[in-house]
């Protein structure tokens, strides 16, 4: 297959990112994939409740204890940055990613692979700082693609790709 899916993006009004994936990209994906499904509330009451476990552990003289629940805590509180790290090393070894986003949806190209999504995959989107999180509509968003805006060639880029998306996905 020669084309490798290039055949559905139309050049005209189509935004190019090229990036290499980073640990952030991917940590960011996951703390928005949290917030839309509100486990952020479960993983903060989680760690207050081994927190303050801790707190009374001490109190009570059981210090093995109190160590057990701290380092409890610590682990849910670094569950979204061990996801991040297992995502990177899963898509690290493609190497530089392109994608193309145009009227038809987003396509990503590496050298050993090619991603072509309709915008009908997608839910909505939310933007950040250094990003555009594209959310799937699953009900438990399986699906994630990140645009780093690091991967504009141009600062207009970004306006023109913010643009597509208002009008193909609503913001969330």
């Amino acid at each position: 297959m020669d084309h490798q899916g290039r055949d559905i993006i139309p050049g005209a009004d189509a935004v190019e990112l090229a990036y290499q994936p980073a640990r952030e990209d991917f940590l960011k994906a996951v703390l928005v994939r949290e917030r839309i499904r509100r486990l952020h509330l479960l993983r903060w009451a989680l760690v207050a409740l081994f927190v303050l476990l801790t707190v009374s552990q001490v109190m009570s003289g059981w210090p093995l204890s109190a160590v057990l629940s701290l380092m409890c805590a610590a682990a849910i509180w670094g569950i979204p940055h061990v996801q991040a790290h297992h995502g990177l090393r899963t898509v690290s070894w493609q190497g530089g990613y392109r994608t193309t986003v145009s009227d038809t949806g987003v396509t990503t190209v590496t050298d050993h692979m090619t991603l072509a999504q309709r915008w009908s995959v997608f839910r909505g989107y939310r933007e950040t700082r250094d990003h555009l999180v594209l959310l799937s509509r699953d009900p438990n968003v399986l699906l994630v693609e990140v645009l780093p805006k690091r991967g504009a060639a141009d600062p207009a880029d970004v306006d023109r790709l913010r643009a597509l998306l208002d009008h193909h996905l609503p913001r969330l």
